[in-house]
């Protein structure tokens, strides 16, 4: 068997290594082992709508009670309503089952700690350790301790609740419409709920998940179509989630698509003037557009930079003790109200501060210019230090000083695949495309 933890938790092909039941089983008792506390115990398992999630939520189930300790099922739920429903039911551990954005035929695992946050590099490890070691094969069970199965029927109420209270309690949105793409997947029952409690009249997209749908052209990586609804039903703002919810794209009233990193911007800058910033700084990736940079920089708010990875965004804002941090994806974390990206929250964020400000989506994402960006994926046969191969530095170093302070270029591997990422930015699309085809040809000429 092969590494199972990535960069966000164990993904694949459903019913492939290392999605099967039997890995799943064995990730429940390894968790049941490592979390399990004295007196009554318990993991909270939520999944998104694939169809091949109650298959794996009924073998991590199994491994879980094995071990003693309980099962609590919560349904149909975005990754941040598993890792908030953790911490509030006093649980000591979550269990998220969804492959984020992509398709169907994907699955994933994704674990979290009795405080809601996703598990550290070492806590993989551990677990990782016992299943591949098959050490989880031989831990102590006995038939006088088994543990129960528990389903929460009030999960969306309770977490609609804590969702609620993320938006300033004075504040309404009525008079408010708004259009949902929820790629049919984990947020097509609360997203539109929590809205409507808020006042805003809703018009849901790809709500209706049939376990083969979810994120099929629709959801965050498909924005386009809620874009074209957004201005046909003459719209404040629209708002596409991916597949289990902790990211959002949003598109203003004239339909134009806003990304994480303007999010970022426009989100920061009003915690700033409500002094709500902490230590004037933002977390976000080195794939943060320059224009991001620009604006922060103008804004008197200092950048930090992490890898790419919610995992590694968190970091750097515990590090450096930041309110907020994410991705240009739309994955952006509020530490002063979740512990994990959640696209609900960064919705309401975008909706309070239009509320505050009286000033459209549009009016407020002017802060930031979006330089044009091109990104090449080449597939390597295996991945030797960039730095060491001259004709790659050279490349890259002659398109850097063209552009000076005017765009910047960024070439790095994959973290979980055999892929080498070319990108540029530059201040046209036709001066941008250019200079990353040239670096392109010549990452393919030295490593393949």
């Amino acid at each position: 068997m092969g590494k199972l933890f990535g960069t966000d938790g164990i993904r694949g092909v459903a019913n492939k290594y290392p999605i099967t039941p039997e890995i799943a089983l064995k990730i429940g008792k390894a968790a049941a082992h490592l979390f399990r506390e004295k007196g009554a115990s318990s993991i909270i398992i939520g999944k998104d709508t694939r169809t091949s999630g109650p298959m794996l939520e009924h073998a991590i189930i199994s491994g879980v009670c094995s071990c003693g300790v309980n099962a609590v099922q919560v349904g149909h739920l975005p990754t941040p309503g598993v890792a908030f429903l953790t911490r509030n039911m006093q649980a000591d551990a979550g269990i998220m089952i969804s492959a984020s954005h992509n398709p169907y035929e994907d699955n994933g695992l994704k674990l979290f700690s009795e405080k809601g946050y996703k598990l550290s590099d070492a806590k993989e490890q551990e677990i990782e350790d016992l299943i591949l070691s098959n050490a989880v094969d031989h831990l102590p069970n006995s038939s006088k301790t088994l543990g129960q199965v528990y389903q929460c029927s009030d999960a969306v109420r309770r977490y609609g609740a804590f969702l609620k209270s993320a938006f300033p309690s004075r504040d309404t949105l009525e008079g408010r419409k708004i259009v949902l793409d929820c790629a049919n997947g984990a947020t097509y029952k609360v997203a539109p709920v929590v809205l409507r409690m808020l006042g805003a009249e809703v018009i849901p997209l790809f709500d209706q998940p049939d376990g083969l749908n979810i994120n099929l052209h629709c959801g965050s990586q498909y924005p386009q179509m809620l874009a074209g609804e957004v201005v046909k039903q003459q719209a404040d703002i629209g708002f596409a989630f991916d597949g289990d919810g902790d990211r959002v794209i949003a598109i203003d009233e004239k339909g134009t698509i806003i990304t994480g990193d303007q999010i970022i911007a426009v989100c920061s800058k009003w915690m700033k003037k409500e002094a709500h910033l902490k230590n004037d700084c933002v977390v976000s990736t080195v794939m943060s557009n320059i224009g991001l940079s620009l604006c922060l920089q103008e804004a008197g708010i200092k950048q930090i930079t992490s890898k790419v990875g919610d995992r590694y965004v968190l970091e750097k804002m515990q590090e450096f003790d930041a309110s907020i941090g994410g991705e240009d994806s739309g994955h952006v974390i509020f530490l002063n109200h979740h512990t994990t990206g959640d696209g609900i929250i960064t919705a309401l964020q975008i909706l309070a501060v239009m509320v505050k400000e009286n000033k459209s989506l549009s009016e407020l994402a002017r802060i930031m210019q979006v330089f044009p960006q091109k990104l090449i994926n080449i597939e390597v046969k295996d991945k030797p230090d960039l730095s060491k191969v001259p004709e790659i530095m050279d490349v890259i170093q002659d398109t850097e000083s063209k552009l000076g302070n005017k765009g910047r270029v960024l070439v790095r591997y994959s973290g979980t695949q055999l892929l080498c990422r070319v990108m540029v930015e530059g201040p046209t699309q036709e001066e941008t495309e250019k200079y990353c085809q040239k670096i392109a040809e010549v990452v393919i000429e030295q490593l393949n």
